[in-house]
C-alpha cells in the first residue's frame, strides 16, 4: 500500500494531537477516534481543559439531549464571549500581547500588521462606535468586506457586545445580498468602500446601498473608506475611545453567527452558530487537524462569507496564533503568488483548494522558502490523485501531510479529517474527525463499506448549526428526514478496505448512469490526468437510453497542442478504459473556461444548467458568471 504522508517522530511526539492523546493514556489516532465518540461528552469537555478556552462562568453539564439529537445542548449553564476567549484573553498575556495576530496582505503587495494588543485596542474602540449607534445584544450585523484587517475587527467588535454577525459572500449581487439581510433582520451593515481583484478596482459599495434600498430593517451602513450621505465611516468608529470591562457574557447557546449557504435557490438558509460550540470545534480543529498553536501562522485562501473566514479567525486566535489574510485573486499578478505569500509570511499552516492547485500547477515552480510550512489544509471538493500528489511531493517532497479537511457551513467545521499522526493516501480524508461519530450507510441506514453510500453523522457535536435561522421544519427536513435520528449531510463517501475514507461528490450531483451510480469526481480525476487538461467539470444528463449520459467539459492546459476533436476522443478512450464503456462520455466539450465560486470550486449544477438550456439559479457566489456563456456556445457548436 502507498501512502503519501508517513509521519515521522516530530509529528508522532510533537504534535498537538500527539500530546493531547499521550495526556488521556490513548495510544494511537484510531483509539482517540473511538474513545472520542464512545464518550462526545468526555471529549469535549477535554478540548477545553487542553486549550484552555475561557469561560466567564464554568457549565455544569456539557451535553443535554433531553429534547433528542436534533435539538442538543452543549456547555449547559456556562457563559462566554468569543471576542474574549480568543483576544482578550492573549492581549491581557504579557507573554503573548505583542504577538503578530493579524497579517493582511493586498494583491499590490503592501502589508499591514497588528498585534494581538493592538487589535483589542481597535476591537474596544469599534465596540465602543457601535454601541454609540445603538447596535447591542442580539442586533444583526453583516460584514461585506475581503479579506482585510477590519474584517477582523467588525468580526471581534460585533461579538463583544453581543450581537449577531451575518458574514456575506464578498462577491454577491445586490438581490443576494438583500435577501440575506432581510432573512436576518440585519440592522447594520459593515462595507469597504472597494477592493481589488485581478488588478481592477472593484466597487463593494454601490451593490450594498442598491441591497440597502429594499432592506428597512438597516439602520446604518458602516463604510471602510469614505462614506456618502447619511453613511457612517468607519474612522469613526475608531476614535471613539476604547470601551472598558468585559465583554458582554453571553450563554453557551446564544447565536454568535448566521452562516448562509451558498449556490441554491429560493430563500437563503441560515445556520446558526453559537459563542461557546463554534469555538470549541474551530478551536479543535486548528489545533489538532491542522497543528496550530502559538507562534503558528495560519493562511486559508478563502472569503468572509463562507464559513472558512470566520472559521480561520476563530480558531486560530482561539489558538493564539496569527491570521494571515490575502486580499485579492491568488493567481494575481502570476501564478506563483501563494508561494510567495506562504514565504514572505513564513506560513505554518497553508490551506487551499483543488482547483487552485490545479490552475497553478501549470506554471513553472520556481525556487521558493518553503520551509516555514508544516501542515497544508484543503477542503471544498474532491482531489484528482496527479493534483493532489503533485502538492505533497513535487511542492513539499512529501514532508508535509496535506489535511484534507471536509465539512460545511452547517457543520461549522469538519465530519472528516486526516491526521498529522497517522499515514494518509492519495486524495484521502483520512477518517472522522475527532467527536464525529461520522458513518457511510446505504438507502436503508444501513452501515457499508468499500461502496458508496451517504455521509451520516450518529450523534451530535458543539458546533452542529441549531437550526435554519426562522425555518424549524427547513432544518428537519434538510438533515434528519432521510434516516431517523441520522444526520444526512448530502455528500457520497466511500470507506476502502484499508479503512480510509474518501468523498465521492454532493449526493444530489452523482450520476445515474444505465442502473449505476456514478460521482462526477471519479470522471474527472480520469480527464485531468490526461496532459493537455487543466480543469474538468462533468454533469449527468437525461438520457432515453442509459436513464443519464456523462457530459463532460474540459479546460486546456497552457501550451498544450490543438486538435480538441482527437484529445476529446482520447478522453473519451481514458474513461471508458478505467471507469468502464458504459460510463464514456458521450460528450466531450474543450471550453476556455468552467463557472467558479471565488472559493475556486467548480460549480457543476451551474455548468449542467447552462448546458441543457435551463436557468442556473443563484449565481450570486459565482466568480466568473460569464464561463456559463462559454458551456453554452460548446453545446450549441456541437448540436450544430
Amino acid at each position: 500500500m502507498t501512502y503519501v504522508w508517513t509521519p515521522g517522530p516530530e509529528y508522532l511526539e510533537d504534535s498537538r494531537v500527539a500530546r493531547f492523546a499521550r495526556r488521556h493514556g490513548v495510544d494511537g489516532i484510531e483509539a482517540l477516534r473511538a474513545r472520542s465518540v464512545a464518550d462526545v461528552g468526555w471529549y469535549w469537555d477535554a478540548v477545553v481543559a487542553d486549550l484552555g478556552l475561557r469561560f466567564f462562568r464554568s457549565y455544569h453539564q456539557v451535553l443535554d439531549l433531553s429534547r433528542g439529537a436534533t435539538d442538543p445542548d452543549w456547555f449547559v449553564g456556562g457563559e462566554l464571549n468569543v471576542a474574549d476567549a480568543c483576544l482578550t484573553r492573549w492581549a491581557e498575556d504579557p507573554e503573548a500581547r505583542d504577538r503578530t495576530a493579524v497579517v493582511h496582505e493586498a494583491e499590490d503587495g503592501t502589508v499591514d500588521t497588528l498585534t494581538f494588543a493592538e487589535l483589542e485596542d481597535r476591537v474596544r474602540r469599534v465596540a465602543a462606535g457601535l454601541r454609540g449607534l445603538g447596535i447591542g445584544r442580539g442586533d444583526a450585523v453583516a460584514l461585506y468586506l475581503p479579506m482585510v484587517s477590519e474584517a477582523v475587527v467588525a468580526f471581534y467588535a460585533a461579538a463583544r457586545i453581543g450581537a449577531v454577525l451575518v458574514p456575506l459572500f464578498s462577491g454577491f449581487a445586490p438581490g443576494a445580498i438583500a435577501s440575506r439581510l432581510a432573512d436576518a433582520d440585519v440592522e447594520a451593515v459593515v462595507v469597504a468602500e472597494s477592493t481589488v481583484r485581478r488588478g481592477r478596482t472593484v466597487g463593494m459599495l454601490s451593490p450594498i446601498r442598491e441591497a440597502v434600498a429594499q432592506s428597512p430593517s438597516v439602520k446604518h451602513v458602516i463604510v471602510v473608506g469614505t462614506p456618502g450621505e447619511g453613511e457612517t465611516g468607519w474612522s469613526s468608529l475608531l476614535a471613539h475611545d476604547p470601551e472598558t470591562g468585559p465583554a458582554v457574557p453571553m450563554a453557551a447557546t446564544d447565536t454568535l453567527l448566521l452562516a448562509y449557504t451558498s449556490g441554491t435557490t429560493g430563500r437563503p438558509k441560515g445556520a446558526v452558530h453559537t459563542h461557546a460550540g463554534f469555538l470549541v470545534k474551530t478551536a479543535s480543529e486548528v489545533a489538532y487537524s491542522f497543528d496550530v498553536g502559538p507562534g503558528g501562522v495560519f493562511c486559508w485562501i478563502t472569503d468572509m462569507g463562507w464559513i472558512m473566514g470566520p472559521l480561520s479567525i476563530v480558531g486560530t486566535h482561539a489558538n493564539g496564533a496569527a491570521l494571515v489574510l490575502y486580499e485579492g485573486s491568488p493567481d494575481v499578478p502570476d501564478l506563483s503568488r501563494l508561494w510567495r505569500l506562504a514565504e514572505r509570511h513564513r506560513v505554518t499552516m497553508l490551506g487551499v483548494s483543488p482547483t487552485l492547485i490545479r490552475t497553478i500547477r501549470s506554471a513553472d515552480l520556481g525556487s521558493f522558502d518553503l520551509s516555514s510550512v508544516h501542515t497544508l489544509g484543503s477542503t471544498g471538493e474532491p482531489w484528482d490523485p496527479e493534483s493532489y500528489e503533485w502538492l505533497a511531493r513535487s511542492v513539499f517532497d512529501g514532508r508535509v501531510p496535506v489535511i484534507n479537511f471536509s465539512g460545511g457551513t452547517e457543520v461549522g467545521g469538519s465530519f472528516l479529517a486526516p491526521y498529522p499522526i497517522e499515514p494518509i493516501r492519495s486524495c484521502s480524508l483520512g477518517g472522522p474527525s475527532l467527536g464525529m461519530d461520522v458513518d457511510v450507510v446505504d438507502g436503508a441506514g444501513e452501515p457499508v463499506r468499500g461502496e458508496v453510500g451517504e455521509l451520516v453523522c450518529r450523534q451530535p457535536w458543539p458546533a452542529m448549526t441549531r437550526g435554519i435561522w426562522r425555518d424549524r421544519e427547513r432544518y428537519l427536513e434538510a438533515y434528519w428526514s432521510t434516516f431517523p435520528g441520522l444526520w444526512r449531510h448530502g455528500d457520497h463517501a466511500v470507506v476502502d478496505a484499508d479503512g480510509q475514507w474518501f468523498l465521492r461528490g454532493r449526493s444530489d450531483d452523482v450520476m445515474n448512469v444505465a442502473g449505476k451510480r456514478l460521482a462526477p469526481a471519479e470522471v474527472e480525476a480520469v480527464l485531468i490526468a490526461h496532459p493537455a487538461v487543466a480543469e474538468a467539470a462533468v454533469v449527468g444528463v437525461p438520457d432515453s437510453k442509459k436513464g443519464e449520459a456523462v457530459w463532460a467539459f474540459w479546460v486546456p492546459r497552457d501550451g498544450s497542442p490543438d486538435g480538441a476533436e482527437a484529445i476529446a476522443e482520447e478522453l473519451r478512450r481514458r474513461v471508458g478504459e478505467e471507469l468502464g464503456k458504459p460510463f464514456a462520455p458521450s460528450l466531450v466539450c474543450r471550453v476556455s473556461e468552467l463557472p467558479k465560486t471565488r472559493s475556486a470550486k467548480i460549480m457543476r449544477r451551474a455548468v449542467r444548467a447552462a448546458a441543457l438550456g435551463q436557468d442556473p439559479g443563484d449565481l450570486s457566489g459565482a466568480e466568473n458568471p460569464g464561463a456559463l456563456d462559454v458551456v453554452r456556445a460548446a453545446v450549441e457548436l456541437v448540436d450544430g
